[in-house]
């Protein structure tokens, strides 16, 4: 083979979340000995999971969408994902509750969806079928054809524009949502979904639209044993691939010389040396802390560090020796407000306010993971988490340590009042994860949850490009690069940076 000599020795990927392990699993399976370096005592990065009293709550993502993705990684190398972890459809897709009563089930069957549909406004269900279609060429365009792509110049960015230009990818998604559906409940239930990568609803480029296509198209899935078990899967996978992985490995610089990586030095003092880098870490961590020696890369620091950052979350994980049998597996709770709301979050203050301030209302993510496995909890109880998005510390200036308790426990009354009758009496266990958490425990600049927001302006290749374009042998995969947050999102970037890899080293 005529590149054989110009294949890497050793890839060193940093941090286990699902790009990490999804890159180092390309990587691996290419040929390339390739080890992870996890800060933590686990695999998984926001992906983390936490144990207390027979209670086990996935710390992050826990909706699981486009399979096929995370299948892909099993069968390069002839494998099949049903040997390693078991996923189990979850239907509804969503349950939505609002507080004037009104609740809809967002379901896998069309039917039932367009029944539910016609009861709140008759026109709207014509103009759901519609928006479903535009959903699916969103979807041909933006995931079948870009997900996986990188954007490393202009002209990657000219051909695809007239397309995403014609697909309205300058509008909003509500704006889109509102141009195919008139009630406002409903607007609310189909634009929703950009939230779950980090995005206003309001500002976010329509072409996230395409996530309601893509879980019609595949699913919504939930591993047997949480998240969690997932991605012990594809540790597995990459280990049975040969692959090494290292835990409570902090990273203090990444190395090098002459302007190509040289490896990296770990807090303890260890050096391992590489012959290339990935960092599935937080991209203004990887550049701002662990790149502060390198000439090369300080534009692109001062750079990053000026671009927008996503909300953050305030996160309560809890169990209760009582169950709640009127839960979805996922549960969405509307607040009296969404767009003023959503200004809050992201940043803006409210009319008359000095500054940005935690609002008094909120709308709530809760998971109850034990509708669909039971496991996840002792016998007869149920575990929860429940999130609240919040805006990030560079917009919302507090003491978490002191207004993260008194926020939950808001939180947790709104739920007992509305939601989970008799809540408080039956809590048997509860841990609280807020906006510093996510800077301190996960490095995320500003405790942003998604890295950079996911606007227009800041997308393919206006986010980290997935190759470093100044030095040689540093790569970049997870939220911060293209295309974005979420599984599907970083498991696709994992996908476009490995191909870059491979082609700089004569493996493609």
């Amino acid at each position: 083979m005529e590149h054989k000599n110009t294949q890497p020795k050793h890839a060193i990927v940093i941090g286990s979340g699902f790009g990490g392990l999804a890159a180092a699993i390309r990587l691996q399976s290419a040929g390339i000995k390739t080890t992870i370096l996890e800060k933590r005592d686990m695999a998984g990065g926001r992906a983390y999971v936490y144990r207390d009293k027979g209670f086990t709550f996935d710390a992050g993502p826990t909706v699981i969408t486009a399979p096929e993705c995370l299948e892909e990684l099993f069968a390069l190398s002839g494998r099949n994902i049903k040997d390693y972890v078991d996923l189990m459809p979850v239907t509804p897709f969503y349950r939505l509750f609002w507080e004037d009563g009104f609740k809809f089930d967002y379901t896998s069957d069309m039917d039932a969806t367009l029944e539910q549909i016609r009861k709140v406004s008759p026109d709207d269900a014509r103009g759901y079928q519609a928006f479903l279609k535009y959903s699916k060429e969103v979807f041909a365009e933006g995931y079948t054809k870009l997900a996986h792509k990188p954007f490393l110049n202009w002209w990657s960015m000219i051909r695809v524009a007239p397309q995403l230009v014609k697909l309205g990818a300058y509008r909003s998604i509500y704006s889109t949502v509102s141009k195919f559906i008139k009630d406002e409940h409903l607007r609310q239930a189909f634009s929703f979904h950009s939230l779950l990568v980090g995005g206003n609803p309001f500002t976010t480029s329509s072409i996230y639209t395409l996530i309601h296509y893509l879980e019609r198209n595949w699913g919504v899935f939930f591993p047997r044993g949480g998240t969690g078990a997932l991605v012990q899967g594809l540790v597995k996978l990459f280990t049975d691939l040969g692959g090494e992985i290292r835990y409570q490995s902090e990273i203090d610089q990444i190395t090098s010389d002459g302007g190509k990586v040289t490896g990296v030095r770990l807090k303890s003092g260890e050096t391992v040396a590489a012959d290339l880098v990935v960092s599935n870490a937080d991209v203004v961590h990887t550049y701002r802390d662990m790149l502060k020696h390198e000439p090369a890369v300080k534009a692109k620091t001062k750079k990053l560090e000026k671009m927008n950052q996503s909300m953050s979350l305030v996160v309560i994980y809890f169990g209760t020796k009582k169950r709640y049998p009127e839960l979805a597996h996922h549960n969405v709770i509307f607040g009296p407000r969404y767009k003023g709301l959503l200004d809050q979050i992201f940043g803006r203050r409210a009319k008359g306010a000095s500054k940005v301030e935690l609002p008094d209302d909120f709308s709530l993510y809760l998971h109850a993971p034990t509708v669909s496995d039971p496991s996840l909890a002792p016998e007869g109880c149920e575990a929860f988490y429940v999130l609240s998005p919040v805006a990030h510390l560079g917009h919302l200036d507090m003491d978490w340590s002191v207004e993260g308790p008194k926020y939950a426990d808001k939180i947790l009354t709104y739920l007992e009042d509305r939601y989970l009758p008799g809540l408080k009496e039956n809590l048997v266990t509860q841990r609280v994860f807020t906006p510093e958490n996510f800077k301190t425990d996960l490095n995320s600049h500003l405790g942003a949850a998604f890295s950079l927001e996911p606007v227009l302006t800041q997308s393919a290749f206006f986010r980290t490009h997935n190759r470093d374009e100044n030095l040689k042998g540093l790569y970049v995969v997870g939220a911060g690069t293209h295309p974005g947050a979420g599984v599907p999102g970083v498991v696709n970037s994992a996908k476009a940076t490995a191909s870059l890899v491979l082609e700089d080293v004569g493996l493609a």
